[in-house]
């Protein structure tokens, strides 16, 4: 995996399957995260969870905070919201910031307007309709890898990495 320039953290507002969170944290551990985060997550959350078979929890620090206020980021870090709505930035045209912690609502929930109201950016993954937590959180590592990987250009042609030069 190439080194990637600052850290993020990535985490679930109102989180209720563990499941989800054990594979969001797998995820995390396997893109990098600097850290993992629930806020107001329902009590089953707080239990060891069965989908992370990496034990992410012995390897990324994993913080579960009761409320927003409770909620302690590093200092410069930029809080970003993944969200469906209408103004929020298509997260293709997303510029990451060096240092950021991404939240998403849970599952059936769109994240509540008092954590819209601290994000510093809210970006949206162009679907049609909202998808499974664990996916959207996957697909924002995912583009948060390729936008600040300093990975080669992509050939003109279908097909494998460019020829050197």
């Amino acid at each position: 995996m190439k080194q990637l320039r600052g850290y993020f953290g990535i985490g679930v507002e109102s989180l209720s399957k563990p499941m989800n969170l054990g594979a969001l944290q797998r995820t995390a551990h396997a893109f990098g995260a600097a850290f993992t985060f629930t806020v107001s997550a329902a009590p089953k959350i707080r239990v060891m969870h069965h989908a992370d078979t990496s034990k992410s929890d012995l390897h990324v620090p994993w913080y579960l905070w009761d409320s927003i206020e409770e909620m302690q980021l590093p200092r410069g870090c930029q809080l970003v919201g993944v969200e469906l709505t209408d103004d929020a930035i298509d997260l293709p045209a997303f510029r990451h910031p060096l240092r950021a912690a991404y939240v998403m609502g849970g599952e059936a929930r769109d994240l509540s307007p008092e954590l819209q109201a601290k994000c510093a950016f809210i970006v949206k993954i162009p679907t049609r309709f909202c998808i499974n937590v664990g996916l959207a959180g996957a697909l924002v590592m995912y583009d948060r890898t390729l936008s600040m990987g300093n990975w080669r250009p992509r050939p003109v042609a279908a097909g494998g990495p460019p020829e050197e030069d």
